[in-house]
This record gives C-alpha cells, structure tokens and sequence, in this order.
C-alpha cells in the first residue's frame, strides 16, 4: 500500500490483506536501519485475524521516498500524519528499538491517536557508542558488522538457525546492507541524541508493554527500568534466548505476547 504524506511517496506493508480503516488498527514502526520487513510474521498474522495493518517503511528506508527524519520526535510527528492519510482516526503502535522510543513519543506528543503502545527492545538513554556512531558515519561495512554481532543471541548464529537454510544472522545483514547510503547515521544519531524518554514516559496514560529480550547487548533490559517504572500500570514480558532483533529469533513468542496484549481489555 501506498500513502502521499509531505508530498512523498510512503510504504506500508499490509499483512496480505486490503487495508480496511474501520479495523482496529496496528502501526508497526522499525528501527535503525531496517524496514518493514521485520515484522514479516506478526504483521501477517495480526492481518489475518481482524486487525488493519500499517507495517512502514519509515522516510528514506526501503521503499519509501524521502530524506531519513533526524529525530524521534520528527518521526512520532510524521506517523500521526500517516494514520491522517490513512484515514484512522487512532491505532495500537508497536515499535521496535529507536521505533519503541518512536512509539512512546507518539503516545506522549499525541495521546488522542494511541490505544496502546507495545515497545520491544526499548532503552533509554539509547546511547550509541563512540566507536559505532564514528563508524556509522566513515565506515559504513564495519558498522553494520558490528551492529550486527550485537543485535544476535547465539541462537541465531550458524548452526544453531530455527530452520534449515535460514540464516537469522545474514539475513539481517542484507537488510541493512540494502537500505540507502546515509540513512546509517541519521538513524543512529537520532537514537544518541534523543533525550525527552522520561518526560514522555510520564505523560503516557494508555496500556503499554515492554518485551525484553534477555540476551539483548543493544538495548539490555535494565537500560528500559525507569521507563518502565515511569510508566503507570506498564506490563513487561521478558523473551528468553533472544537478542535484541527478537523478531526474527523468536518471531513466534513475540507474536504471542503482541497479541495477547493487543487483545486485552482495555483498562476502565
């Protein structure tokens, strides 16, 4: 499915369904360097089983038009723009990394347009290492090998792959590696350089989840303890023998919680 918002072209991935806005609808938001495509089980599902579906391609990523936005906050701002051009009036947002502190934005900025917010590998601060940030910006190849060792739980390495012919580990990279040059470091600076998690944090009001993956060196599960704690009634499910693109290691856990929670009732 194709949006025009800002004059540019956006794409999102629909499930395999026609994009119905009377749905309860699920905005799925990728992190640095990714697209869409991560969410390939779960969205999927949740299309099938009575949901309207808006896996993104954020601006410069993968088959969406545009610069790459330069902070959290221009990204939370641009998702309400989406779902004003998708005509849904308000979604359930589900983020992943640098796109869980997308999401806790868009809850905080735009209460009126969340349900709830599910936030997997999530941190704050999300601070980028001096080494990595510096390679993001001159050495492009070392920094995806980097950020690829630390994004994988020994489970996804060769030749412990959930199945035959799959590789976790080189599948992500070729993710990465296909997305547009200086997309890299705008991500990543973005991820560095945001400070407002607390304060968001305080202002959130809808049902949130936290999926910890307990083999996380990215984004660890006690770097997102004071979102947590400052989020009233925020739930937590830890995902055991994951790293941190859990997703694509444990797509079939994370799939239960997401649903789970996203099926809940709401609080009164």
């Amino acid at each position: 499915m194709e949006l025009d918002v800002r004059n540019a072209k956006v794409y999102a991935y629909t499930g395999g369904k026609s994009f119905d806005p009377a749905l309860p609808c699920v905005v799925f938001v990728h992190g640095a360097e990714g697209d869409h495509s991560v969410w390939g089980l779960q969205s999927r599902y949740l299309a099938h089983h009575g949901r309207a579906v808006l896996a993104l391609d954020l601006p410069g990523h993968g088959r969406s038009a545009g610069q790459p936005l330069a902070s959290i906050e221009a990204i939370a701002d641009w998702i309400v723009e989406v779902l004003g051009a998708a005509h849904v009036p308000r979604a359930q947002i589900v983020g992943h990394s640098s796109g869980a502190l997308v999401a806790l934005e868009v809850a905080a900025r735009h209460p009126g347009r969340v349900d709830r917010i599910a936030l997997l590998g999530a941190a704050f601060p999300m601070r980028v290492s001096t080494e990595l940030l510096e390679a993001t910006r001159t050495d492009e190849p070392r920094a995806l090998q980097m950020i690829n060792i630390w994004s994988h739980g020994a489970y996804a390495h060769y030749p412990s792959s959930p199945g035959p012919g799959f590789w976790v580990h080189g599948a992500n990279l070729r993710l990465m590696e296909r997305q547009k040059r200086g997309v890299l470091p705008v991500d990543f600076a973005a991820c560095n350089d945001y400070r407002g998690g607390l304060a968001a944090a305080a202002k959130v009001r809808c049902p949130t989840l936290f999926l910890i993956a307990r083999r996380d060196l990215m984004t660890p599960g006690r770097t997102a303890q004071d979102l947590v704690k400052a989020i009233a009634g925020a739930r937590v499910v830890e995902i055991d023998g994951s790293g941190h693109a859990m997703m694509a290691e444990k797509p079939d856990e994370v799939l239960d919680a997401l649903r789970d929670f996203l099926s809940s009732a709401m609080p009164t």
